[in-house]
């Protein structure tokens, strides 16, 4: 499964603290992400990560682009909802482009461990359907 990461600065460091947590299940998936998200990821978990541009470079635009060609099969994007900063991706873009293209997404750790652990039941085999 093709797994999307993005963090708002905020979440970052509970971004690298879930990977870490979930590495076993995230080793098993390629991993795309915002590129300092992806570089912080890196850093503590060894995963490999194909990073886009920064978010506020692009990186949130080039996210989406692979939401639109069904490319991406869940999404993570922990973020800040009180400050948020205007340079950080705007996550309501991801979340439209997800409903759409009808792909999970998480915006808190509540969600993201449910669908983590829900993707390590096999419980999102139908994506592999759905293309």
């Amino acid at each position: 499964m093709n797994i999307g990461l993005v963090a708002h600065d905020a979440k970052k460091k509970l971004m690298q603290n879930f990977c870490i947590a979930y590495r076993g299940i995230l080793v098993k998936n390629s991993l795309y992400a915002t590129g300092t998200t992806g570089r912080l990821i890196e850093e503590v978990t060894n995963l490999n990560v194909t990073k886009y541009l920064a978010g506020d470079l692009g990186g949130a635009q080039q996210l989406g682009a692979q939401i639109e060609n069904n490319q991406i099969d869940l999404v993570i994007f922990l973020r800040d909802p009180f400050t948020a900063k205007s340079f950080e991706p705007d996550v309501s873009n991801i979340v439209h482009l997800c409903d759409v293209h009808n792909i999970p997404i998480a915006t808190n750790l509540a969600t993201a461990e449910l669908l983590i652990k829900s993707l390590d039941r096999g419980d999102l085999e139908w994506r592999e359907m759905y293309k």
